[in-house]
């Protein structure tokens, strides 16, 4: 299996990185960044990971990048320390409609993409916790909140590819590789998970082509 993974230098997609390549066997990943150099050396110097350097507005880059590919896994948010400061005009959801367009030429079929509570999905109720940390973002951060929505609004009309949206909680960077999946409010889902429980998470769905959760977007938690 060969994964293209965006979003790859940080936390959540360095944990993706290294869960891939350890419980899959016989993968190979492709990883599309800005900064080569960060990079982590036991990734950048292993033989089954191949890196490519460019913007998501590059759509020779993203081309070349997409070749060969059976997945796409996206690690790709708006910063938690930068979110009252993300830019206006959802560069990332634009950044999206680049990465499906690119998808579809070359006959990738499946998406992963990490997003949040601010992306509503159908099966949600209500709930006060992750209200009030959608009101929280959508008021200190709004730019980057709109980037989010869009996300969700810009892959969910994607009919013909096999997408799954992995929203998550807060995180965190506890050991804790337990999760569960879920909806909000349904009384099963806490507002906490930790980055390796989004690896694993997603690893597994990779492992699942019947995947329940396929145009979906459940929100995982640890118990």
């Amino acid at each position: 299996m060969r994964v293209l993974i965006l979003g790859a230098t940080g936390p959540i997609g360095v944990a993706l990185c290294h869960e891939i390549l350890s419980s899959i066997q016989d993968s190979s990943l492709v990883l599309f960044v800005r900064s080569p150099q960060k990079v982590p050396n036991d990734l950048s110097s292993s033989s089954r990971v191949s890196v490519i350097t460019g913007q998501l507005t590059d759509v020779a880059s993203l081309a070349e990048a997409m070749e060969g590919v059976d997945a796409v896994c996206s690690a790709l948010g708006p910063s938690v320390k930068k979110g009252p400061f993300h830019p206006s005009g959802e560069p990332l959801a634009h950044a999206y409609k680049n990465v499906i367009d690119a998808m579809k030429k070359h006959g990738v079929k499946r998406l992963f993409a990490l997003g949040t509570a601010s992306i509503p999905a159908p099966e949600d109720k209500s709930d006060i916790k992750f209200t009030a940390l959608v009101t929280a973002v959508s008021t200190f951060a709004r730019t980057a909140y709109k980037d989010m929505v869009a996300i969700g609004e810009t892959i969910s009309k994607q009919d013909d590819l096999s997408w799954i949206i992995v929203r998550v909680p807060l995180l965190n960077d506890k050991p804790n590789r337990d999760v569960i999946a879920g909806f909000i409010g349904d009384g099963k889902v806490n507002t906490g998970l930790s980055r390796i429980g989004f690896a694993v998470f997603v690893v597994a769905q990779l492992s699942d082509p019947d995947s329940i959760w396929i145009k979906k977007a459940p929100m995982i938690c640890n118990p």
